[in-house]
């Protein structure tokens, strides 16, 4: 039997045997390398198929050097460090993992919303300095008297707007595939479709949930100018969405109540950033993806993604090559 190879060419986690297991059921061998640059990928890359790839910028000259390259699986749902331009030109298919975590990144952003909506470590901050005082919070407001924007309602928007609407609050969003005519056909958990200045607008709680590629600086001044002065804003998608020196400005000149992200445009976020000088912004780790449950599965599916491509069937992820793919989306 011709021995097929794939290449893990970084990955952080604490260790790869969900990969190394799936791979052996299927007599597949692997390689794990840490790679951190486009010279790393092509001097190790050399002679492989498939790359299994988390943070290694997988770039048309890696994929113009690396011709045996026929495949990139994404540790994850963003692949804004993979050039799919150049992929597709050279028949590179990439793919993704979209729904191991979503319900993860939907409840982080739920919990950054309720952190602001109860005012939960702002009082928290307070009763650590010996005041014990509830109206230190005020004003707060009933869930089901406010309203909740979500951008993009794909998995996991859908999930998040889901779970605001459990809690009796209205729910807008702004996606353009439901614009127009779709609009018609929109989801039972929205209340209504509206363009972004609208939502932007309205909402006591706006939600990031949608691609970089097509949205970058989507939130800037202007945008932050037309939110309510009450209002909350959360990323928890992908960092670039936001203009930081916007959102700095925006925190300092009270233009919105406060902001939660989990995601920044330059990770790690460093200790100097002026955003970290506000009180009423918080940062976590680009953790909301994160459950031991959803990482086990995207390891284990992340291989058996790579499988179904060397075995020659349909893979279940695709970001190029889609038409022939449909079905299985």
């Amino acid at each position: 039997m011709l021995e097929k190879k794939v290449l893990i060419t970084d990955c952080d986690h604490g260790n790869v045997d969900v990969e190394s297991e799936t791979f052996k059921k299927a007599e597949i061998s692997f390689d794990l390398e840490q790679c951190k640059t486009e010279e790393d990928l092509i001097s190790k890359g050399k002679g492989f198929e498939v790359f299994i790839n988390q943070y290694a910028p997988v770039t048309r000259s890696v994929i113009e050097n690396l011709p045996d390259l026929k495949l990139v699986v994404r540790y994850g749902v963003g692949v804004d460090n993979v050039d799919i331009a150049a992929a597709t030109e050279h028949g590179v298919q990439v793919c993704n993992v979209p729904d191991y975590g979503m319900n993860e990144v939907a409840d982080q952003a739920l919990a950054m919303m309720l952190n602001f909506t109860r005012s939960i470590s702002r009082m928290n901050s307070f009763v650590r300095k010996g005041v014990w005082d509830y109206q230190k919070s005020m004003p707060l407001y009933r869930h089901s008297e406010q309203t909740v924007g979500v951008i993009g309602v794909g998995r996991i928007g859908s999930s998040f707007a889901k779970k605001v609407k459990s809690l009796g609050c209205r729910v807008v969003a702004y996606d353009p595939k439901y614009l127009d005519e779709k609009a018609k056909k929109s989801p039972d958990f929205i209340d209504e479709f509206l363009p972004l200045n609208e939502l932007l607008e309205q909402a006591d709680v706006v939600s990031i949930h949608c691609p970089l590629d097509k949205a970058r600086n989507l939130i800037d001044e202007k945008e932050l100018q037309k939110m309510k002065p009450t209002a909350y804003l959360i990323n928890v998608s992908r960092g670039g969405i936001i203009n930081e020196q916007a959102l700095n400005k925006a925190l300092t000149n009270q233009w919105i109540a406060g902001a939660a992200v989990d995601v920044a445009e330059n990770e790690p976020l460093q200790p100097e950033s002026a955003l970290l000088e506000h009180d009423n912004f918080i940062c976590t780790p680009h953790m909301g993806w994160y459950s031991e449950q959803a990482a086990l599965e995207l390891k284990r599916k992340v291989a058996e993604e790579s499988i179904r491509h060397l075995n020659g069937d349909q893979v279940h992820y695709p970001i190029n090559f889609k038409e022939e793919k449909e079905s299985i989306q």
